[in-house]
């Protein structure tokens, strides 16, 4: 085994990053999520410049812009799993997903454009997997209660109902990106259309069951 002064090189090869190569991941990690915040676009060279480093740094830590973003965005959904994990959603289900939309706008609007960065960069389906894991399955336990209760339709599935909540949020961030949307009207504009496509069935009159039979 060949050695590296008086270590082999091998060993040389696995240790774990110095001290200031973690300092550049966190300082560039902060300033993508800040560049992407306000532009969906934002470059390398805008995320290096904002981190105070060249883009030969950045790309010795982070090969593609792709895989940069999906970075940014699986640190802003770890921290939006620790604000919505003491969330209480108990009681009136219609109550409990204002609640819910409120905390995972705020979060939402933290990161501006983020969202909509992720879904320019990113394949869909990892997109999807981002969300998946404790934050979706939060979200996935509610709306299927909701449904149990009769307070939530259930002629759609529960994954459908999932993908609508994730789809909305995103939908909102990019209308206030384009400047169809106010940022202070997002969290009431959301809750009114999912309580409205949630709303159970009502169950058909007796005329329209006499005519499904006739």
């Amino acid at each position: 085994m060949e050695s590296d002064g008086n270590r082999p090189r091998s060993v040389a090869r696995h240790r774990p990053p110095r001290a200031d190569a973690r300092r550049n991941v966190e300082v560039i990690l902060v300033a993508a999520e800040r560049c992407l915040s306000r532009d969906p676009d934002a470059s390398m060279a805008k995320i290096a410049t904002e981190a105070g480093l060249d883009r030969v740094t950045v790309y010795a830590h982070f090969k593609t812009r792709a895989e940069l973003v999906e970075q940014v965005a699986r640190r802003v959904l770890t921290a939006a799993n620790e604000v919505l994990r003491g969330l209480d959603l108990s009681g009136d289900p219609a109550e409990a997903l204002e609640r819910l939309v409120s905390a995972s706008w705020e979060v939402t609007a933290r990161s501006g454009t983020l969202l909509v960065a992720a879904e320019k960069a990113l394949p869909s389906r990892l997109v999807r997997q981002v969300h998946a894991g404790e934050l979706e399955q939060r979200v996935h336990d509610f709306l299927e209660r909701g449904q149990r209760a009769g307070a939530f339709r259930a002629d759609l599935t529960t994954d459908w109902l999932v993908a609508v909540f994730h789809n909305t949020l995103h939908a909102a961030a990019a209308e206030i990106a384009a400047g169809r949307l106010a940022k202070s009207d997002a969290a009431h504009v959301i809750s009114a259309t999912l309580l409205n496509t949630y709303q159970a069935l009502p169950p058909p009159s007796p005329r329209k069951k006499a005519a499904r039979k006739s």
